[in-house]
């Protein structure tokens, strides 16, 4: 995702609602997110659809990462040569 431009990605609440189109036309061409403030603090920020998609998608990835790292901590992993002879026996068939 690219490096937000202070100059132009903030902008105020009443900015956007007079300007909706137009930001989220800027925020599709441009594909970086868009801070938007309220009374001077950040309020939203709004994203391109596909940005937001591979933002979860890696959040998903790293959240199934920390789950197997805790899992093979606990002693629940398998050891690889037993995946590989499962997997191989799954191919012969």
């Amino acid at each position: 995702m690219p490096r937000i431009l202070p100059t132009e990605d903030i902008r105020s609440l009443s900015d956007f609602r007079s300007n909706v189109a137009s930001f989220v036309n800027q925020v599709r061409q441009t594909k970086r997110p868009m801070v938007l403030t309220q009374h001077g603090r950040s309020a939203a920020v709004l994203l391109d659809v596909g940005a937001y998609e591979a933002l979860v998608e890696r959040v998903e990835l790293l959240e199934d990462i920390r789950v197997a790292e805790e899992e093979i901590k606990a002693g629940k992993g398998i050891p690889h040569s037993k995946i590989k002879e499962e997997l191989m026996a799954r191919f012969k068939r």
